[in-house]
């Protein structure tokens, strides 16, 4: 029998701090109704404090796994981290991560992706099950976006918040678990959504900063046209290679970036409404960390054998999907 990687455990954190649309327009010409006709966000949690990274709201995700499955820090063979907003440019915020949660010298790493980051953290950490490689795989993804958030534009301040969720993965030989995954890419898709400045390009400089180009910046109209299309066509190819139809999947889980880009992709799937996940309204765009939210949130709901299509696409462009069938 083959094996397969299967999602055994989900835990999620996101900070206690809430920035509602009413504190938002104090700050920018915008308003709760404007916000919510448009991206369905009523509120977003924020990491406040000095000093306080990604890996701050990493290490609580991945702690509570850790309790909830009652697994050793020491049986974890490999942490990956999903995120655009490590602590640092280097140590990676996986090392952070690993090391503040007790999983002593296991191999750890950083993936960026984008909003597609989880699932392609999925995808990398599935492969070392599959192999026999490893036994335990911890997968978080993790953004802290208010820290590349322009509080000045108002076209994106309003989309993002901070949050961490994280699953662990493990061998099943019982058809559970991550079916299939398919991961796309488009370099070309840079000016539609980045972060200018920071990087070997375009390093940091009294300049960079006067300029405002260490804030990610995005032409809406043009992100929302391929993350439909995109979106859509990576679900149906996920649930054409399977055989399945839209009757046979319990759930969408979208990455949550506008209400109206789900809703959309939800119909080109043919899914109702009554299948998407659903949480933007309480944590906006988390990046990497909307995925594994709505799993952890929607966690009651959940029964095994239920197949669940996860669906993402961020800057990059990058986009993936990925078939679970739920194990526990």
């Amino acid at each position: 029998m083959k094996i397969t990687a299967a999602i055994t455990g989900v835990h999620g954190y996101v900070p206690d701090y809430i920035l509602t649309n009413e504190e938002l327009s104090t700050m920018v010409d915008t308003s709760d109704e404007w916000i919510t006709s448009r991206t369905g966000i009523k509120e977003r949690h924020i990491l406040k404090g000095e000093g306080q990274g990604t890996s701050v709201m990493g290490i609580e995700a991945v702690k509570g796994l850790l309790a909830k499955t009652n697994t050793k820090p020491e049986e974890i063979d490999l942490l990956l981290c999903a995120t655009v907003t490590p602590d640092y440019v280097f140590p990676s915020t996986a090392n952070l991560i690993a090391t503040a949660c007790g999983l002593g010298h296991v191999p750890s790493f950083d993936l960026g992706a984008a909003c597609s980051g989880f699932v392609y953290a999925l995808t990398i950490g599935s492969q070392f099950i599959e192999t026999g490689k490893y036994r335990k795989v911890i997968v978080v993804g993790a953004d802290k976006m208010s820290s590349i958030v322009d509080y000045q534009d108002r076209t994106t301040c309003v989309l993002f918040g901070d949050g961490a969720g994280a699953v662990l993965l493990e061998p099943n030989a019982d058809g559970y678990g991550i079916v299939d995954s398919k991961v796309y890419s488009d370099g070309a898709g840079v000016q539609h959504l980045y972060q200018k400045a920071g990087g070997s390009k375009y390093p940091p400089t009294l300049e960079t900063v006067q300029n405002r180009e260490h804030f990610a910046r995005q032409e809406g109209q043009a992100v929302f046209k391929f993350a439909v299309v995109r979106m859509a066509e990576v679900a149906a190819e996920i649930m054409e290679r399977n055989q399945l139809t839209s009757e046979e999947i319990a759930w969408l889980v979208p990455h949550q970036a506008n209400k109206r880009i789900i809703d959309a992709t939800a119909q080109r799937m043919g899914i109702g409404p009554e299948k998407v996940m659903l949480n933007i309204h309480k944590y906006g765009n988390t990046t990497a960390a909307t995925i594994p939210l709505c799993l952890w949130d929607y966690e009651s709901q959940l029964k095994k054998g239920d197949n669940l299509v996860l669906a993402a696409f961020g800057g990059g462009f990058t986009w993936g999907a990925a078939l679970v069938k739920w194990a526990i």
